[in-house]
């Protein structure tokens, strides 16, 4: 079982990293919101748009026709990024939703909010055991609690165009594992015109995650104190041997143009795959069913790679969890609390893991037969699972903790433009990992520190 330890949250910082605020009083002095025929009504504000978008109104459509007590009503707020900043302007009042999806990198931060009631609470009232996977436990749970639900859990995998293997003479069932089999790969799948690129052999989005996954599988740490899960992390490490690798990596193919710059927004790297102007790339596995539906193409998909000689640790559990705020009335918690456990169910994680690509959060879940007979029908979904199986679950596989990780994430993605821009790889990182330091101190010095 899971059992909640007694905890004071604080106050913390709000905006981007000034806005110190209150720590909320807990539900129960709000008025309850209910629909017309007198269902109470519970908003939740997500991320998600696109094919998983619809997926997730799908699932709210069977809940709400499943029973007749609590509605609820599923409002689109952007990317994780502005769905945050939505958060925190209304965060600790009467204007907030019952629940909020957060992604991964916010969990430090909403944790130590003031504006949510951890669902250990709810967890330890009902004793209710559920079968988390091992690493999504990892990363979720901090010191021993769950301060919310998780919900669309993914890692980084590797697509690619099993033709455009063949054409270049590349085994399409080897795909490349490590830094230079990528290169080599890309060179043979990179098409030239004269002086132009009509095909990169290799792609990355511009997106802080991807480094972190590439510092995960390398065992190596974000952050000191355990990647700032045994204390408070004060000094980052991504400019020691492990973050270096990658961007020097990253600039020998952009150097030898076989790397594809798409920038950071995520629909223009995928188009770039499925329309065949990129043949390998690295994205989430939430761009599984997208990729497979979209392309006209054989899609293969493998592990992250790894630098040579060395064993691949795995990944750290991307996506986003589920959080009740505590400016609601009671009522609507439980209500709230009624949908995160439906949101559990075996059922209810196959149907979700088949219509996106995410993988479920519970063991159960893969024993549902129409969770099994997608993945013997598309195979590439089983990528992310084993590979999340196969992780080594260390601090560094579960992921860093920082109240300013969303922060950090923009400044390594400043760095990686820097450097495709020449910039040298290790003079980067020292200095990312300064600005990262930097708005670490000031977080804490705002926040008041760790009290305990």
């Amino acid at each position: 079982m899971f059992k909640m330890g007694k905890k004071k949250l604080g106050a913390t910082v709000a905006g981007a990293m000034a806005l110190l605020f209150a720590a909320g009083c807990g539900g129960g002095e709000a008025e309850v919101q209910t629909t017309e025929d007198g269902r109470t009504l519970v908003t939740f504000w997500h991320a998600m748009g696109g094919g998983p978008g619809q997926a997730i109104d799908d699932m709210v459509g069977d809940f709400n026709e499943s029973q007749e007590d609590v509605y609820v009503e599923a409002v689109y707020q952007g990317s994780y990024e502005e769905l945050l900043n939505q958060l925190r302007a209304v965060g600790g009042t009467t204007d907030a939703p019952s629940i909020v999806q957060v992604y991964e990198v916010g969990t430090k931060f909403m944790s130590e909010s003031g504006y949510i009631t951890p669902i250990q609470e709810f967890l330890d009232q009902e004793d209710l055991d559920v079968n988390f996977e091992e690493n999504i436990m990892g990363y979720y749970q901090v010191d021993g609690d769950f301060y919310s639900m998780p919900f669309n859990t993914s890692n980084a995998i590797m697509f690619y165009n099993k033709d455009m293997f063949e054409e270049a003479g590349l085994d399409p069932e080897d795909p490349p594992q490590t830094f230079s089999e990528v290169q080599e790969a890309a060179e043979a799948l990179t098409i030239r015109s004269g002086n132009d690129v009509d095909v990169h052999g290799f792609s990355i989005l511009i997106y802080g995650w991807f480094f972190e996954q590439l510092l995960a599988n390398q065992g190596a740490l974000y952050l000191n104190n355990d990647n700032g899960r045994d204390g408070d992390g004060t000094e980052a490490l991504i400019n020691e041997e492990a973050g270096v690798n990658v961007f020097e990596w990253l600039q020998e193919m952009n150097e030898a143009e076989t790397l594809g710059n798409y920038g950071r927004q995520w629909d223009d790297i995928r188009s770039a795959f499925s329309a065949g102007r990129v043949a390998m790339y690295l994205d989430s596995t939430a761009a599984t069913r997208g990729n497979v539906n979209d392309a006209d193409f054989e899609v293969g998909t493998a592990y992250l790679p790894v630098p040579d000689g060395q064993d691949p640790q795995g990944v750290i559990v991307g996506g986003g969890s589920l959080w009740m705020t505590n400016s609601v009335a009671e009522e609507e918690q439980q209500a709230a609390w009624d949908f995160m456990k439906y949101t559990t169910e075996a059922e209810v994680q196959a149907k979700w893991a088949g219509a996106t690509g995410y993988f479920p959060i519970t063991t159960d879940a893969y024993d549902e037969e129409e969770l099994q007979e997608i993945y013997e029908e598309f195979p590439q979904f089983l990528t992310s699972v084993e590979q999340l199986q196969n992780t080594t679950l260390t601090p560094a596989t579960q992921g860093a903790l920082m109240g300013v990780f969303p922060e950090a994430r923009n400044i390594v993605e400043n760095s990686i433009e820097s450097l495709y821009q020449g910039g040298d790889s290790q003079e980067l990182l020292d200095e990312a990992a300064r600005e990262i330091e930097n708005a670490i101190e000031q977080y804490n010095r705002m926040s008041g520190g760790d009290d305990e």
